[in-house]
């Protein structure tokens, strides 16, 4: 069943009550329906996940929970879904990202050399951001809309099947 397997994953919320960054949220957090698990929070909330980890900004984890408290969905799960693009995959899926809004925008992909600093970053970041940016948005609201979707099916098929199953045994 889908709700065991995501409850099982996701974190508990007194962590997320202690967690530094979430602190400031106060009494917010304490509102039971971020907390609530069904097939409506869960779908929201992998929609929340899936968008805000395709924004290239810091403190995605932040945005992450601020949405899905305005949108009444699992706030545990929205803020672990952002860990999809984590420190290792967070170059290839924003340089896909790039190429997408390169191609969109008709734009020549640019080479570059990493260089650790200020100047190459706001050199670079003047070059590649209107791509990088477009490609976020459109890869992000397409991820979303395709897990929301997803979700939807899976969690109802898999009533369906307990449904089913529990015919058979009394039928």
């Amino acid at each position: 069943m889908p709700k065991k397997f995501i409850q099982r994953f996701s974190p508990k919320p007194e962590t997320l009550k202690a967690h530094p960054h979430l602190k400031y949220l106060g009494k917010a957090l304490h509102n039971p329906g971020l907390w609530h698990l069904n097939r409506r929070s869960a779908s929201g909330a992998i929609a929340v996940g899936l968008f805000c980890a395709w924004m290239p900004i810091p403190f995605q984890m932040v945005l992450a929970a601020v949405i899905a408290m305005i949108f009444m969905v699992n706030l545990p799960l929205s803020v672990a879904l952002v860990w999809i693009s984590n420190p290792i995959t967070m170059p290839p899926l924003f340089y896909g990202a790039y190429r997408l809004g390169a191609f969109i925008l008709q734009e020549k992909v640019v080479d570059f050399n990493f260089e650790l600093s200020f100047s190459w970053l706001a050199q670079i970041l003047e070059t590649i951001a209107p791509a990088l940016l477009l490609g976020c948005f459109i890869l992000g609201i397409g991820c979303s809309f395709l897990g929301y979707l997803l979700t939807r099916l899976i969690w109802r098929f898999t009533m369906v099947q307990k449904w089913q199953k529990r015919n058979k045994k009394y039928n």
